[in-house]
């Protein structure tokens, strides 16, 4: 017998948007938060930068507006836009009242602000160079500590289960079949609201960033139960990642840019200024196209960045983190080089949400970077995705904390059925064809484009796609499985949209359509089983 578990508030997702959403629902409620791997292991944590509000004196709401819109290449949504910025002092003082240690000037009396590519103000509060680790481990302990909260590490999200909702004509989530990684069994979790937290689709790409958890599982899940998509084209590839046979995926901050860091060829000569007047300081995607484009012309495996000009004791300061992770590499960024590569970030696009977070399906939500809020438009502006996970977090717990009291139980949920499934012996296949989806994605659908090799990726994809769902028909899902099965999904949804695009506008780069549009629009993905329309009630005559 399975276990068939109730919860008012079940969170999918485990970095700082679920941790905050988890923590703002109302005591008296019980909520269930799910985690891949550990609470320590997502993108949350491994985020260096920072998080961006106004706090300056000398700066404005009106300015950091006007920044964020700007990056964002005439495709931000300005009711987000406002939103997030007006809300951003509230939401990290609230941090800041959770225990959160931000770095403060020498004098002690303010927080220090640093500046980062696309800002015109130093507005980034930060923790050294391990802002991610400061906020999610505060945020970590609190929740530990929560009564209400249950925490359930090592468990991967199946797909979610909805049912007709009896007071309207609308499909509402009731909860999610999840597979406890330990056990191998998949668990009924029924909630009242439910949450989708769990991050961006960077490992859909073969150089990223991010951890192994990447792949894009609540934008899958939402989209087969029928929420829509929007923007997936838009796929921020951070300019400097450590580039060494031995370091996986390592992210060099924006933040050494911020601080007078420069971007160097082999031969030691600058080259951003050509590209754009504000040189390092210019937003991710010039930065990142800038440096594939001189790879590519003079066919070298990396570039360097360079903060050695700086003093030793100000770089080991700022960039402790930096500093000892490259140093167990043998490179002492105070007096060499870093090589880089450009390596796929954050997903700028996902499923559609308003203001309190609500989805196309009734009773879920979607937060952090699985979200399309509208606030990056066509690139995010860098540490504005903390920013937006504390405060969207902080607003569809409210909503559902207004809601959750009339909301009635779920109707009865079956079991997972495995009857007709067996153990897989072939785990080659899974490893095979993620290596296959990764690597095509990153040739055909990367930081430059065009429309053959998009075409070509449609149709490695589809092949892929069929022989993906017979293996999932066939065997016992296992985390692999769900990860590679979800990966698939939203790549298909990633190069679809990016064929609907004709135009080059911020992330999205096509040689056969290099000009801007004069019409600034969404590309909007709507599943065959909208869930935003009325169910339809057919009677017997």
């Amino acid at each position: 017998m399975q276990q068939n578990t109730f919860y008012d508030v079940l969170v999918i997702g485990s970095g700082a948007a679920g941790l905050t959403l988890a923590l703002q629902i109302d005591p008296a409620y019980r909520v269930a938060l799910i985690s891949k791997s550990t609470l320590q292991a997502g993108a949350s944590w491994l985020a260096q930068g920072g998080i961006a509000a106004v706090f300056d004196k000398n700066d404005s709401a009106a300015a950091h507006i006007a920044d964020t819109e700007r990056a964002g290449a005439g495709l931000c949504r300005s009711e987000a836009v406002q939103f997030v910025v007006e809300n951003g002092p509230a939401a990290i003082q609230w941090l800041i009242d959770q225990g959160v240690d931000f770095t403060r000037d020498t004098d002690q009396q303010q927080y220090h602000l640093t500046q980062e590519g696309g800002h015109s103000h130093r507005r980034i509060l930060h923790s050294a160079d391990a802002t991610g680790k400061a906020v999610t481990g505060t945020l970590v302990d609190q929740v530990t500590a929560s009564a209400n909260i249950d925490v359930f590490e090592h468990h991967c999200a199946v797909d979610l289960i909805t049912q007709a909702d009896k007071n309207s004509r609308k499909i509402r989530a009731t909860g999610a079949y999840v597979l406890d990684i330990e056990s191998q069994q998949v668990r009924v979790f029924k909630a009242k609201s439910t949450v989708l937290a769990s991050g961006g689709a960077s490992k859909s790409y073969l150089y990223t960033s991010n951890p192994d958890g990447a792949s894009g599982d609540g934008i899958a899940m939402a989209w087969r139960r029928g929420c829509r998509i929007g923007n997936l084209e838009f796929n921020q590839f951070h300019p400097t990642c450590l580039y060494h046979p031995k370091a996986k995926s390592f992210l060099i901050t924006e933040a050494l840019r911020g601080e007078g860091a420069v971007l160097r060829l082999p031969d030691g000569s600058q080259f951003m200024q050509r590209f754009h007047e504000a040189g390092e300081l210019a937003p991710r995607d010039v930065v990142a196209r800038a440096i594939d484009h001189e790879m590519k012309r003079l066919g070298c495996d990396c570039l360097y960045l360079d903060i050695s000009h700086k003093p030793a004791d100000f770089v080991i300061e700022h960039f402790p983190t930096v500093y000892e992770h490259c140093l167990t590499f043998g490179i002492d960024i105070t007096t060499d080089p870093i090589p880089v590569v450009p390596a796929a970030h954050y997903t700028c696009g996902g499923i559609l949400v308003d203001t309190s977070a609500q989805t196309d399906l009734l009773n879920l939500y979607a937060i952090g970077e699985n979200a399309f809020t509208g606030l990056h438009g066509a690139n995010r502006m860098a540490s504005n995705s903390l920013l937006e996970c504390i405060v969207y977090a902080r607003s569809a717990a409210q909503a559902i904390n207004r809601i959750t009291a009339g909301i009635n139980e779920p109707d009865t949920i079956p079991d997972w059925d495995e009857s007709r499934v067996q153990n897989s012996d072939e785990q080659v296949v899974i490893s095979h064809n993620w290596d296959e989806l990764r690597r095509f994605m990153w040739d055909y659908v990367g930081i430059v484009r065009t429309n053959k090799r998009l075409e070509r990726a449609q149709h490695r994809i589809k092949l892929l796609q069929k022989e993906i769902q017979e293996y999932y028909g066939n065997c016992r899902v296992s985390r692999d499985l769900l990860e590679l099965r979800n990966l698939a999904t939203v790549s298909e949804l990633i190069i679809r949209c990016a064929l609907e695009r004709r135009e080059s506008r911020g992330l999205h780069y096509t040689l056969d359509y290099p000009e801007l549009s004069n019409i600034a629009r969404d590309t909007i993905m709507v599943p065959i089983n909208f869930a935003g329309q009325d169910i339809i009630i057919r009677r017997d005559d």
